[in-house]
């Protein structure tokens, strides 16, 4: 499995209603490479059964989406995530670690 692939089986064990970071994912993994983590899930071609929308910054800012940072905020919404100025609220209580 290559490193992107690690990265979005990962991602696919974010469940509903919890977020992650880019930094998180990449310490799970070993390394430092939030970046590539970020490109890994910028490149997800399943985005919804893949749920990268889930995955944030480690400052609880959105970061961005594939489609859009409206779409992501939608999506987060949805599954219950509260979020105030592109942040989220409560990040702590809704952030998910493995």
């Amino acid at each position: 499995m290559n490193f992107s692939e690690k990265v979005l089986h990962l991602t696919k064990k974010i469940p509903k209603g919890k977020i992650t970071t880019y930094k998180i994912i990449a310490e799970k993994l070993n390394t430092k490479a939030y970046r590539a983590v970020g490109t890994a899930l910028h490149n997800n071609k399943k985005p919804i059964i893949i749920p990268c929308h889930r995955v944030v910054n480690s400052t609880g800012f959105i970061g961005g989406y594939g489609g859009g940072v409206r779409k992501k905020i939608k999506l987060l919404e949805k599954e219950g995530i509260k979020i105030k100025n592109k942040k989220i609220k409560n990040f702590e209580k809704v952030l998910f670690r493995f």
